[in-house]
Parts: C-alpha cells; sequence; structure tokens
C-alpha cells in the first residue's frame, strides 16, 4: 500500500517547501513504521483475525526529541494530517493537561447524574479511570507538541493517567525538546516521576532529531531580532514574523504556577511567548516568575518596550531582572521596543547598572545569539 506520509514529504520538497535532511531520516523512517502499523490495527478484519485482534496491544508510538527549529512539529504534522487512526487528536502538552485537571475536578464535584452525563460512569472515587476512559474514547491517537513537565500538579498524575490510556489501547506521537530522562529536570519530588519516564520509554520509539540546521533560525536571521522604532511598519514586521514563526499553531496560551501564584499569558503556542513590556514588567512580578517564563518558552516575542524615565525606575528594575532571567537561559529574543538598547533608560536610579542589560540586548539580537542556542 502506497504511503500517504512519504507522497505528502516528498511534495515537500518538491515545491521547494523543506530541504533534503538526513537528520530528520529517522524520524521519518520510525513515522512510515507507526504509519503503518496503524493502517493494518484499522484495516477490516472477520472471523479469527478479529477474535486475535482484540488481545493485541496498540502500535509503539513515538517521541522525536532535539533542539528547536530541527522540523520535529512539521513531521508529526504531516503524520497526524496522513494517518488513518480515527478518532485522532493534535493539540500542544500543556493544552491537554489543562483539560484533564478539568475533568478531573468535574469527576470529583460533580453528582452521580452529572458523572454518567459526562463521563458514561458513575460509580468510584478515584478520577483517573474515567477521565483516561474518555479520552481514550475520543482520541486513539494522540500527538502532542511541544511535551514538558514543569507542573508538580502534571508530574504527578502523569504516570497513571498515561498507564490507563496506554492500556486502553491509545497510541502516543510526541515531539519536545528534551529526551525522556530530563523530563520534569530537579523538579519536586521528581523520584515519585521517575516510573513515568520508564513507562513512557517502554511504550514509545525514542528518535532524536538532532541536525545542526535551524529552519526556524533561517526566519529570524532574515528578520532580525529588534524592531525600532514603534510605527505602523514595524509594528507589522513584529507581527508577520510571529506568525510566520508560529506557522500552523494558534495561540492557546499558556498558565505557569510559580509558588502558588499563577501567571497567565494569553499569546503562547507551545515554546513560542508573546508578550508585551506592560503584561511582564508593569505589574508585580519578580525573579521567579521570571526564571520560570524562562523555563518554559525558546522563544519571547516582547512587545511596546517604551523609553523608560526615573518616574519608572521600577519596571525597568523588573525589565533588568527579565532580561537576566532570559539571557541565562539563552532564549531567543525578539523586541519592538521605542528605541535602542542603550536608548531605553538613559538616567534615573539604576541607570548605570541598566548599561548591563543593554549590552546584553545588544548581544541577544546578534547573529551568533541567534544561532548558539542548542
Amino acid at each position: 500500500m502506497p504511503s500517504a506520509l512519504r507522497a505528502a514529504y516528498d511534495e515537500r520538497l518538491a515545491a521547494g517547501e523543506i530541504r533534503p535532511d538526513a537528520a530528520q531520516d529517522a524520524a521519518l523512517r520510525a513515522l512510515l513504521r507507526l504509519e503503518g502499523e496503524l493502517a493494518e490495527a484499522t484495516a477490516p478484519s472477520t472471523g479469527l483475525k478479529r477474535l486475535f485482534r482484540k488481545s493485541e496491544a496498540a502500535p509503539r508510538g513515538l517521541y522525536l526529541f532535539g533542539p528547536v527549529g530541527r522540523g520535529k512539529s512539521m513531521l508529526m504534522d504531516l503524520f497526524f494530517e496522513t494517518a488513518v487512526a480515527e478518532p485522532r487528536r493534535r493539540t500542544h502538552f500543556h493544552v491537554f493537561m489543562g483539560e484533564i485537571h478539568r475533568l478531573i475536578d468535574a469527576w470529583r464535584k460533580g453528582s452521580p447524574a452529572e458523572r454518567r452525563a459526562r463521563f458514561g460512569q458513575a460509580k468510584g472515587d478515584d478520577p483517573i479511570p474515567p477521565v483516561a476512559t474518555l479520552i481514550a474514547e475520543r482520541a486513539r491517537l494522540l500527538c502532542f507538541d511541544e511535551f514538558q513537565v514543569t507542573d508538580i500538579a502534571d508530574a504527578m498524575i502523569l504516570g497513571r493517567l498515561f498507564e490507563a490510556l496506554f492500556e486502553a489501547g491509545v497510541t502516543l506521537v510526541a515531539t519536545s525538546n528534551r529526551p525522556p530522562d530530563e523530563l520534569y529536570k530537579n523538579g519536586l519530588n521528581r523520584q515519585l516521576f521517575l516510573p513515568f519516564i520508564e513507562l513512557l520509554k517502554a511504550k514509545v520509539e525514542i528518535v532524536e532529531v538532532g541536525g545542526r540546521h535551524d529552519y526556524r533560525l533561517d526566519r529570524l536571521r532574515a528578520a532580525g531580532a529588534w524592531f525600532s522604532a514603534i510605527d505602523p511598519d514595524n509594528e507589522r514586521s513584529f507581527d508577520r514574523l510571529w506568525r510566520d514563526m508560529l506557522g500552523k499553531e494558534e495561540e492557546s496560551g499558556a498558565t505557569l504556577e510559580v509558588l502558588g501564584r499563577k501567571m497567565i499569558l494569553p499569546h503562547a503556542a507551545g515554546g513560542l511567548l508573546r508578550a508585551s513590556f506592560a503584561s511582564l514588567c508593569s505589574v508585580a512580578l519578580g525573579p521567579n516568575d521570571y526564571v520560570a517564563l524562562a523555563e518554559a518558552f525558546h522563544t519571547v516575542f516582547l512587545e511596546d518596550v517604551p523609553k523608560l524615565t526615573s518616574n519608572r525606575r521600577e519596571e525597568a528594575r523588573r525589565f533588568v531582572i527579565l532580561i537576566d532571567a532570559l539571557y541565562e537561559a539563552r532564549t531567543k529574543l525578539i523586541v519592538l521596543a521605542d528605541g535602542q538598547p542603550s536608548q531605553l533608560y538613559p538616567a534615573g536610579d539604576g541607570a548605570f547598572e541598566f548599561e548591563r542589560t543593554a549590552s546584553r540586548l545588544q548581544e541577544m539580537r546578534s547573529a551568533e545569539w541567534l544561532e548558539d542556542r542548542e
């Protein structure tokens, strides 16, 4: 049977939308393997073949990891678009986990009638089995982009949740910047998370996509990383680059929990964040918030950065801390500002210290900085 995935990939090659990439070959081979196994699992069967198929495990999934911009999401999207599995779902991992927490809450608070209406069952105190059953009914193939675990609430339920999903016959395909062994690295009570890592490695094929060519970097090189002043032309260029980096993604938003507080970031998609200066520096955020933000996003679009005066020294101080966090995390930073870095806070309390921030901003807009992050 001809491969729809191979045909779609070759069509993009022929159109010049992508280029031959040896680093993607292993991932493509693994996806072609899974395409074939899913097709076989969903093929019509009769008699004894149907009887024996009931006991067969779901096809082994796939976990693609590597640096940003190497084509992992593009490959997964082609696979998802051409896969024969139904029903199937493709989403960002953090969006999925937000849904899981809402379903768990609905089970715990629901009356028997409300449980039956939503889950098709009502008995029991443990929400994980009915939630997993509902998810499995909605998607036999789950495709996750930007698989990362930073929230202890997610970490503590993932093992049991995915054990139930795999048992229900769900196949998982995921992309991530981290190998499985580095998920939830340095997280609170991480030892309780380790069984999930072992389960994941048992249920999916792990493939590194680690080529040297960064396709997203091509866009950043062409457009530049610093737009000033704030005028219609630069606003359009900044917005165009953001939409180009998003590609087919939608702004699903993100919520970061820091020391029991929630930071709502409405303009986010996976490892990409778009935020205004006011939303990050004119509100009561501190070092822990900025560190969490820098850990969660590999690329930050920061817009409407003003020239600051002495009566805005507190905002300047927060801006310094934000840039320090992004700098230490080697984050890619794209800025729409009212001036060049050295012009943003020329006088006032802390202006001398701001010179270091201006120097870092100059470095972070350079081609060398953009090319350095792995």
